[in-house]
C-alpha cells in the first residue's frame, strides 16, 4: 500500500514538476538573454545622463513593486487550492491587488518627487511607474497558474513581452526616439501583455465584469492583511534583505567593492532562478498532498529535499571551479579579482535551495509566523555580523560570510521546527549538514591536487554512479523507493 503511494506521489511529482519547471527554465533564460540585448543597445544609443535616469526611475519602480503585492500570493495559492468558491476568492483578491497597485503607483511617483530634482527622472518615474499597478494584476494571474499547474501559460506570455521589448529597442537602429516615448511604448506593451494574460494566461478564471462589481470593503482588506500581516513582512524582508547588502557595500567599502559585489550577486541571482522555478512548482504538490495526510507531504518534502540540496552542491562546485575562467571572460580581465567574492557568496547556495523548500512546507502547515521571525531573525543575524566584523576588519569578504551565515541561522530554525512537526528528523537534518560539509571540504582539498576543470567532471559522475548503485542496491534489497525518511530516519 506504501509503495503504490508512494509510486503515484512520485509519479505526479515528476509530471507536474518536469514539464513546470522545464519551461520556466527556458523562458527564464530566453528572457534573460532578451532583456540584456535591451539594456545594452538602451545603454549605447542614450546619453549617459538619459540612460542614468531610466535606470534609476527603474529601480525605484522595482523596489516599490517588491512590496506593492503584500506578500499574499502564498496565502493566495493555498486558499484557492482548499476553497471550494475559487471564483469568488479570485474576483476579491483581483480587486484588492488592484486597489494595492493604485495605492504604491501613488507612492512610487511621491518618491520620485520627493528623492530627485530631474524633471526627467520624476517623468520617466510617472510612466513606468504605472508597471506597479500592471504588475500586482498580472501577479494574481500568476498564482492562479501557479495553483493550476498552468505555468506554461504565464512563462508563453512572459517570453512574448520579451521578443516585444527586444523588437522595440531595435527599433532605436531605425528612428531615433527620446527615452520618454521609448518608455511610453513600453508601458503600452505592458498593456499589452496584460491583455494576454487576461485572454490567454488566465486558465479561464478572470470575470472582468465580475472583479467590476464585486465589493471589497476596507473592513475586510484590513482582515484579510490582519490575519496575513506575517506574509507582509516575509516579502518586504525579502526585498531589504537582498537590498541591503548593496547598500552597506556602497557605504562602508569602495566603488570597486560595489562592482565586485554587483558582479556576484548577479550571477547569484542567477543561481537562484532553478529553485525559485521549481519551489512554484512544488508548493501547490505540498498543499495538494497535506489535504490527503501529512505523511504523503513528508513523501514530497523528502523527494524534493534530495533534489535541492544536490542543486545547491551542484552550483557551488560549478562556481568553484570555473568562476576563475567565465567571470573574467563575461564582464573583462579587470574582474579578475571578482572570483573570490564570487565563490564566497556562494557559500550560500549550499542552503538557499533547501531553506526555500522549507518555507514553502512551513506555510503549506500555516506556520507563517514562524517562517517570519525566521525571515526577521536572518536579516538581524546579517546585519549584526556585518557591524561586529566591519569593525575590525573591511573587505567585501565580511558581507559575503554574513549573508551566509545568516542563512544558515534561518535554515537551523526551519529544522529545529520540521522535527518538532516529526517532517524531519535529527539524523535527516545531521546527515544533510554533514554530508554537504564532508563534500565542500573534499572538493576544496581535491582542487589542490587535481586540476579544477577536470575534477566537477569527475567528481560528479563519482558521485552519480555511486548514487545510482546506492538507489538500485537499496530498490533490490527492499522493493521500495528511496527516501531520506528510510536512509536517515524513522519509517512513517
Amino acid at each position: 500500500m506504501l509503495k503504490k503511494l508512494t509510486n503515484n506521489i512520485g509519479a505526479k511529482l515528476k509530471t507536474n514538476l518536469v514539464k513546470n519547471s522545464f519551461w520556466g527554465i527556458f523562458s527564464n533564460i530566453f528572457q534573460n538573454i532578451l532583456f540584456s540585448v535591451f539594456f545594452i543597445i538602451v545603454a549605447r544609443y542614450y546619453t549617459k545622463s538619459d540612460f542614468a535616469a531610466y535606470i534609476i526611475a527603474n529601480t525605484l519602480y522595482a523596489t516599490v513593486v517588491g512590496f506593492a503585492s503584500l506578500g499574499l500570493g502564498n496565502w493566495f495559492i493555498r486558499e484557492l487550492i482548499n476553497t471550494d468558491n475559487k471564483s469568488a476568492l479570485i474576483d476579491k483578491f483581483f480587486k484588492i491587488q488592484l486597489y494595492v497597485g493604485i495605492i504604491f503607483y501613488g507612492v512610487n511617483v511621491l518618491l520620485a518627487f520627493a528623492l530627485y530634482d530631474s524633471q526627467l527622472i520624476r517623468n520617466l518615474s510617472l510612466l513606468i511607474g504605472i508597471n506597479v499597478i500592471f504588475d500586482n494584476v498580472i501577479y494574481v494571474i500568476k498564482f492562479i497558474n501557479v495553483a493550476q499547474y498552468e505555468q506554461k501559460k504565464t512563462f508563453v506570455v512572459l517570453t512574448v513581452e520579451a521578443v516585444l521589448k527586444f523588437l522595440i529597442a531595435c527599433a532605436l537602429f531605425i528612428h531615433p526616439i527620446p527615452i520618454i516615448y521609448l518608455s511610453f511604448f513600453l508601458i503600452a506593451l505592458r498593456l499589452v501583455t496584460l491583455n494576454l494574460f487576461i485572454k490567454f494566461g488566465s486558465s479561464g478564471m478572470i470575470n472582468l465584469r465580475h472583479i467590476l462589481t464585486v465589493k471589497v470593503s476596507m473592513a475586510e482588506l484590513k482582515t484579510i492583511i490582519g490575519k496575513n500581516w506575517s506574509f507582509v513582512i516575509i516579502a518586504s524582508i525579502s526585498v531589504i534583505y537582498w537590498r541591503i547588502g548593496s547598500i552597506i557595500v556602497s557605504k562602508v567599502l569602495n566603488d570597486a567593492d560595489v562592482a565586485n559585489y554587483e558582479v556576484s550577486f548577479k550571477l547569484f541571482s542567477l543561481a537562484e532562478i532553478l529553485p525559485v522555478i521549481v519551489s512554484t512548482s512544488i508548493y501547490p504538490l505540498l498543499i495538494n498532498a497535506h489535504k490527503k495526510s501529512l505523511a504523503d507531504m513528508a513523501i514530497v518534502y523528502k523527494r524534493a529535499f534530495i533534489a535541492y540540496a544536490l542543486f545547491g552542491l551542484l552550483a557551488f562546485t560549478f562556481i568553484y571551479s570555473y568562476a576563475d575562467f567565465f567571470v573574467p571572460w563575461l564582464f573583462g580581465k579587470e574582474y579578475v579579482d571578482t572570483v573570490v567574492y564570487c565563490q564566497q557568496m556562494f557559500l550560500t547556495i549550499l542552503v538557499f535551495p533547501t531553506a526555500l523548500l522549507q518555507a514553502n512546507v512551513m506555510i503549506t502547515l500555516k506556520l507563517e509566523r514562524l517562517d517570519m521571525w525566521g525571515n526577521v531573525g536572518s536579516l538581524v543575524v546579517n546585519l549584526i555580523l556585518c557591524a561586529v566584523f566591519f569593525q575590525y576588519v573591511r573587505t567585501l569578504s565580511v558581507i559575503n560570510y554574513a549573508i551566509f551565515f545568516s542563512f544558515l541561522a534561518f535554515h537551523l530554525m526551519q529544522d529545529v521546527v520540521l522535527i518538532r512537526r516529526k517532517l524531519a528528523t535529527i539524523a535527516h537534518v545531521c546527515a544533510f549538514y554533514l554530508i554537504s560539509a564532508a563534500i565542500v571540504a573534499s572538493y576544496y582539498l581535491l582542487t589542490k591536487k587535481v586540476d579544477p576543470y577536470w575534477l566537477f567532471f569527475i567528481f560528479w559522475t563519482i558521485v552519480g554512479a555511486t548514487g545510482l548503485a546506492i538507489f538500485a542496491a537499496f530498490n533490490k534489497n527492499k522493493g521500495q523507493p528511496l527516501s531520506l525518511n528510510k536512509l536517515f530516519g524513522k519509517s512513517n
